[in-house]
């Protein structure tokens, strides 16, 4: 949770300063207080009424025209997290020195925060000596470096030098802001929509993107819990997050039933398919050969193997609904979950791959508590929220 948790922002001058107004908005949305500085030359590239129309708050762009009159170490003091983001070749050179020359690198200099440095710059700028040795020093620091990625640079070049995605760089912000109250706790999460194969080309699919699951993970992880997280889709980056990467429902289940008995919490997120194809061919099925004959069987359940374990793990469950949520008390209770999380895939914004969620929470008593739409990554925070109170009364 990062609720009353303080970053400042600092932009700097490059073409992707845009997307420093989407980290801002980022991580506002998740509950921290933001403030920006500007150089100069981010000026040229993005205006400061921006910033401060998401922020609520005037960017500081000098150290001169602010009514503080040290503006740099009152800032430099409220910080929790500093992010320079883009950080172009020129300030991640003055940031090595130590050269305060603006009212970003001063604000650095007088804080005691932890920096999170986003380069962004053209690929040979990047790959340059002088700019790998300030990055070494920067690291030198403690400074965190979130590296760029590959992808379409500035003037129509390609290359290594684009700006981390903002999503990636509050990541980062966020687990060094986020409240460890869920250290000591070993969770298990499932994520995706599983692969039934037809023929080594087909398969019966879902339209699940694994958006949910990636979440949950995530944000355990960063609240501090040992993360396991089984999934059939591509998972978040994040080297604290032990991965294991399935298939089909029936890999899936082998790999959680062999893990969840050792967790204390189970979070199962996942899109299983509920059928698979009885046989599977050995070569692609020809058109010519005329319409297949395919005899489906039920796949394992999951989550109904994690239930029935003695002991088991604290078990929340998912069910991705169309229409009316008025059964799922009933699905709660026929499931032996803790907690089941439900919500209706044909709303707007509500559906697979969509980033927002809006979903209804169903204790095991029967409870229920209903939530607006919002981001997944705050449906995840949500979530742990309730099993750290379903914990309590346990």
């Amino acid at each position: 949770m990062t609720a009353g948790r303080h970053v400042v922002l600092g932009v700097t001058g490059g073409v992707a300063a845009y997307k420093a107004a989407y980290l801002a908005r980022r991580l506002i949305e998740r509950g921290a207080a933001v403030r920006v500085v500007m150089t100069a030359s981010a000026l040229e590239f993005i205006g400061a009424q921006t910033f401060a129309a998401i922020t609520g708050r005037a960017p500081l762009t000098d150290l001169f025209s602010d009514t503080d009159v040290s503006p740099h170490t009152t800032l430099g003091r409220w910080a929790d997290t500093i992010v320079i983001a883009p950080a172009t070749a020129a300030t991640i050179s003055k940031l090595a020195s130590g050269q305060a020359s603006d009212a970003l690198i001063a604000t650095v200099l007088a804080s005691r925060a932890r920096v999170v440095v986003a380069p962004a710059m053209h690929t040979e700028m990047w790959e340059h000596p002088a700019t790998q040795r300030n990055l070494e020093l920067l690291r030198s620091y403690g400074y965190e470096i979130v590296s760029p990625e590959r992808g379409a640079l500035a003037g129509g070049d390609e290359g290594v030098g684009r700006l981390a995605e903002p999503e990636t760089i509050a990541e980062v912000v966020l687990s060094h802001l986020s409240t460890l109250d869920l250290a000591g706790l070993h969770v298990i999460v499932t994520a995706g929509g599983t692969r039934e194969p037809i023929d080594p080309v087909r398969y019966i699919g879902n339209r699940s993107s694994g958006k949910m699951g990636n979440a949950i993970a995530q944000v355990a992880a960063n609240r501090g819990a040992r993360v396991l997280l089984v999934t059939a889709a591509e998972p978040p980056d994040d080297p604290s997050i032990e991965v294991v990467r399935v298939e089909t429902a029936q890999q899936m289940a082998e790999e959680v039933w062999s893990r969840a008995r050792h967790m204390d919490v189970a979070v199962m997120a996942a899109a299983v398919a509920d059928f698979r194809p009885r046989d599977i061919d050995n070569s692609k099925i020809r058109r010519a050969d005329g319409v297949p004959e395919i005899e489906l069987v039920p796949t394992s359940d999951v989550l109904q193997g994690v239930h029935e374990m003695t002991p088991r793990p604290l078990l929340v469950g998912f069910a991705a609904e169309t229409g009316s949520l008025d059964h799922v008390v009933e699905k709660a209770r026929s499931k032996g979950v803790d907690l089941l999380v439900a919500n209706d895939v044909t709303k707007e914004g509500s559906g697979f791959g969509s980033d927002t969620n809006e979903v209804r929470f169903v204790r095991g008593d029967g409870s229920v508590t209903d939530h607006e739409l919002m981001s997944k990554h705050d449906v995840a925070e949500e979530i742990w929220d309730e099993v750290l109170r379903l914990r309590a009364e346990s």
